[in-house]
């Protein structure tokens, strides 16, 4: 699907969908971290795959992702994407631990790190699920630790041939005087974004 022939109208719509799933993820971090979670939405953009290591910081930007594939009625991915900063600062949120003591990677914080980022994906699904009547699934979720670019080419080997577009969320999450920015990439196939657009009767 060729992003230019989105319009104003549709681009509304999907940026809607995104203020959605991102208030109900917001919703479900505050829930496993036990603490009032506020959430703002800075932006929310259509773009291409070939754009989105810039949004990161550079291809070389070094980053945890969590990628799940997408099933059922839509199909494709969603990634959550955390700079390290703000993967350690989840971490030592949701252990008890301060909030700046540094994060070593073994099995237990990977284990955290995947839980968040299952159910922050898991609601943000869920929330399309709603608004659309479509059956959308999660797989398992994918957990790595690695360049942006090299996590990125996942998605977009797979999906590639079909679709350039991406939705980006950026996602700002907010607890006490602490902030901590996540992205969210939906990038379904061309069909799914065409068969969204029509259950939402965008394109009726």
């Amino acid at each position: 699907m060729d992003i230019s022939l989105l319009n104003a109208f549709h681009l509304d719509i999907l940026k809607e969908i995104g203020n959605i799933g991102a208030g109900n993820a917001a919703t479900a971090l505050a829930k496993l971290l036990d603490k009032k979670v506020d959430m703002k939405v800075p932006q929310i953009r259509i773009m291409g795959f070939s754009d989105v290591n810039e949004v990161l910081g550079g291809a070389e930007t070094p980053v945890v992702g969590i990628l799940l594939e997408v099933l059922g009625d839509i199909t494709g991915y969603i990634l959550f994407v955390l700079e390290q900063d703000a993967a350690c600062f989840l971490v030592n949120i949701l252990m008890g631990n301060p909030i700046n003591q540094e994060m070593e990677y073994n099995e237990i914080t990977l284990s955290a790190l995947k839980e968040v980022g299952n159910i922050l994906t898991g609601s943000y699904l869920s929330a399309l699920s709603t608004l659309t009547g479509l059956r959308i699934m999660p797989d398992v979720p994918a957990l790595a630790i690695d360049m942006a670019g090299a996590i990125l080419s996942v998605p977009a080997i797979e999906l590639g041939k079909t679709t350039d577009t991406v939705l980006y969320i950026e996602t700002e999450f907010i607890q006490g005087t602490d902030k901590v920015i996540g992205d969210f990439f939906l990038v379904p196939d061309a069909d799914s974004y065409i068969r969204l657009l029509n259950t939402l009767g965008a394109m009726c």
